[in-house]
């Protein structure tokens, strides 16, 4: 569960859409996160990224679930979703929760997610599960 170089991070995010952060940002959202969980082609570029962000103890949210375009649905992300929830129930964290790109949320929901009510947006991970 290794972190991608802020550079490798900034340019995934270039590559997938995601928005446009400044390297400096990219550094300080790695420096910031609880854990990280990256995967590499077998020549070492960086193809896939998931951030938790956690208190330690009660609560971790997942931050940024990013995969190259082109290897969408091969099991990069389920991959790197059960290390980074594995990571937090390891740690004896139950609430596992995020907020899903648009779109996103059957990926999700197909990893055990489920959608909070209208009233308490995002999903989460039920207890157990």
């Amino acid at each position: 569960m290794s972190a991608p170089r802020a550079d490798e991070f900034r340019a995934l995010y270039l590559a997938t859409g995601w928005g446009a952060p400044t390297e400096d940002h990219c550094a300080r959202a790695l420096a910031g996160s609880w854990a990280v969980c990256s995967a590499r082609d077998p020549e070492g570029v960086l193809v896939g990224v998931g951030r938790l962000v956690s208190d330690g103890a009660l609560h971790a949210y997942v931050n940024e679930m990013i995969v190259r375009e082109d290897l969408r649905g091969s099991g990069v992300g389920t991959e790197i979703l059960a290390r980074l929830v594995e990571t937090a129930r390891c740690a004896g964290i139950t609430q596992v929760q995020l907020f899903a790109a648009r779109g996103r949320a059957p990926f999700y929901t197909r990893h055990g997610f489920v959608s909070r009510p209208p009233d308490a947006p995002g999903m989460e991970l039920p207890q157990g599960a």
